[in-house]
């Protein structure tokens, strides 16, 4: 019986590629009941179901990480399927068509835009400290409080955040949520049919991330 219990668990799997950390997000959704698996290899993503790409460190290292393991085609044709994508930190600026940390450098170009660094004086010419760390509210656009990711999200909702470089989505209709940094705007959540990236860390958010990956597994 303990077995087959374990079969029902809705499978989740990890994309490592060499700038992730493994420990948390894997910590965070057994957690919540999931079934992890740690993937790197091409043929383990195009039968995957529910992907998960996190990350941390620069966008160019993460972009050779994936090139090195042949992954980025597979994962490109799992979001051009549909199939359930998270993007987490690191993970969610891949998604954007650029980067402008240490040059520019291609990303997967799953949403129109680019990275660029946040900032450290906002529109009043007030300072603050690059990189962002730490807790902030987001705030959902229309699109977001309509979205099953974003289901169990209220006007409460504060996410952890730590980065030093913002998306900027050509396309409002990719932003579903946003987060203010001493008025300096960041995009917090981003989408494209069922792909979606997280600029925070839901799987270091309490239980407001928990909520968030709950809604993952359910897409």
């Amino acid at each position: 019986m303990i077995l087959m219990f374990e079969n029902m668990k809705p499978k989740i799997s990890i994309v490592d590629y060499g700038l992730c950390n493994l420990y948390n997000v894997s910590n965070a959704l057994e957690h919540i009941g999931a079934q992890i698996e740690i993937i790197d290899k091409p043929k383990e993503v195009k039968i995957a179901k529910h992907i998960i790409l996190p990350g941390v460190g620069a966008f160019k290292n993460g972009m050779r990480g994936l090139k090195l393991r042949e992954l980025i085609e597979p994962l490109k044709e799992h979001i051009e399927k549909k199939r359930p994508f998270l993007g987490i930190c690191l993970g969610m600026q891949m998604m954007m068509s650029k980067s402008y940390e240490f040059g520019e450098i291609d990303g997967l170009d799953i949403i129109e835009g680019n990275v660029v660094k946040i900032p450290n004086i906002n529109s009043k010419n007030k300072h603050h400290k690059i990189p962002h760390i730490g807790w902030n509210k987001i705030f959902l656009s229309i699109d977001g409080k309509k979205n099953q990711l974003l289901k169990s999200q209220d006007k409460k909702s504060s996410m952890y955040f730590v980065h030093s470089y913002k998306a900027e989505c050509n396309k409002d209709e990719n932003i579903l949520a946003t987060t203010s940094y001493n008025d300096v705007n960041i995009a917090a959540v981003i989408n494209k049919d069922n792909a979606y990236g997280c600029q925070f860390h839901p799987e270091k958010s309490g239980k407001y991330g928990l909520e968030l990956l709950k809604q993952f597994i359910k897409l």
